[in-house]
């Protein structure tokens, strides 16, 4: 047995006091080489990819898994009894993956979102309304950047909004990485049965939205049921919990910032929003744990021989950090072109919804900050409570004053 001796342990730990960076230990790793071994809870030692262009070329090579059953897959956490995670098609390889996948993509296009648009605005100007008239300080989590996304996802998928704190409750059950295997597959077969009753409705009465469409194709026998409530549980979740994340820490990060905010409130320019938008997902990287594949061949890269069935893990937190992309990639500029992160990943496993995202976290970053320009945080930064212990990365609350 190969010694793990001096190997460190991944994930690894952010620095006191500085939330928004990438853990000290992991840019030592990437000043260091492009691959580094690292050391999981179950003694595995993967591949941690360190730097962009590695992880890139990776990301879009056909040799690399994602598939959470093989054996080797550097799975973040304990599996459930079976060995699935019950993740639908992300955790899947083509054809299976493409195939599933083809059939969610059309409503997540740029078009089709685009008209989403007005839908989206009145949503955040309600939700901030509604924070104006209630209390204050109050939590900007569940006030306001928890309601937006997920009234958002209920209305494409035909969810019931009055369900969200079920929903949600399971959502961070299954994300949370300290949880034990059997809370994670008991939150997952809540999800699966509540969506699988849905489809049902959706078979009996079929209605304009996405669960609708994949109920049809359960009719025409492209679909099981359970591969369609499989794949509503996997856009509830991803739908909600990581714009959700992304709105409250990206507004921290710019109460943080007084000078990028000011950039960002005095200004009508829909370009800036844009790039401040993907300036943010760069900067934060809500998805926090590395993107996790597995080494169907052997690989040559960066001077490394990856060897069939090792696992390998895209650390994208630093990748988009990696100075020789983007320099002085520490400082949050709200002006610079970052359209070349990785924060929704690469390759056929792009993140699906990233169109539906960028909108969202458009309309909200140009309203909420013009419309309470005297937003503020209620409480010390230090005491803000972290997720440091789940796949998504944010914040539990974010108190709030204006």
């Amino acid at each position: 047995m190969t010694s793990t001796l001096g190997i460190p342990e991944f994930p690894m730990t952010r620095a006191a006091g500085c939330p928004f960076d990438p853990p000290p230990a992991a840019r030592a790793l990437q000043e260091e080489a492009p691959l580094k071994r690292v050391k999981l809870w179950d003694g595995s030692t993967p591949w941690l990819v360190t730097r962009y262009a590695e992880q890139r070329a990776l990301l879009a090579d056909p040799r690399i898994s994602a598939d959470i059953s093989r054996p080797g897959y550097p799975s973040p956490a304990p599996l459930p009894k079976g060995g699935s995670s019950g993740i639908s098609f992300i955790l899947m390889d083509n054809p299976e993956h493409a195939r599933l996948r083809r059939m969610v993509t059309a409503p997540f296009t740029i078009r089709r979102t685009e008209k989403m648009r007005p839908a989206v605005q009145k949503i955040v100007d309600d939700r901030i309304d509604a924070l104006l008239a209630g209390p204050n300080p109050a939590d900007l989590v569940e006030a306001f950047a928890l309601p937006v996304p997920s009234l958002v996802i209920c209305e494409l998928l035909g969810v019931p909004y009055a369900d969200h704190d079920f929903f949600q409750e399971n959502s961070k059950v299954i994300i949370r990485r300290d949880a034990k295997p059997e809370e994670r597959a008991a939150g997952h077969q809540a999800l699966i049965g509540y969506l699988d009753d849905l489809m049902g409705k959706k078979l009996a009465e079929p209605a304009d939205d996405l669960l609708s469409g994949l109920a049809t194709r359960v009719n025409d026998g492209e679909l099981t049921r359970v591969e369609a409530a499989q794949m509503g549980v996997l856009l509830l979740i991803a739908g909600h919990e990581t714009t959700a994340n992304m709105i409250a820490l990206g507004t921290l990060a710019l109460l943080e910032h007084p000078d990028q905010l000011k950039l960002l409130r005095e200004s009508d320019d829909p370009a800036l929003v844009k790039s401040a938008v993907e300036e943010l997902l760069r900067y934060l990287n809500i998805t926090h744990n590395g993107r996790r594949r597995l080494a169907l061949e052997d690989i040559e890269i960066a001077g490394e021989t990856v060897r069939a069935g090792e696992g390998l893990i895209m650390a994208n937190d630093i990748a988009n950090r990696d100075p020789d992309v983007f320099p002085e990639g520490d400082r949050l500029d709200l002006t610079r072109d970052a359209h070349r992160h990785i924060a929704f990943g690469f390759g056929v496993h792009q993140c699906l919804g990233q169109p539906l995202a960028r909108l969202e976290l458009q309309v909200v970053y140009s309203t909420l900050y013009r419309r309470i320009p005297t937003l503020a945080l209620a409480t010390e930064v230090g005491k803000v409570p972290f997720k440091h212990d789940g796949s998504v990365y944010g914040v539990y609350e974010l108190p709030v004053t204006w």
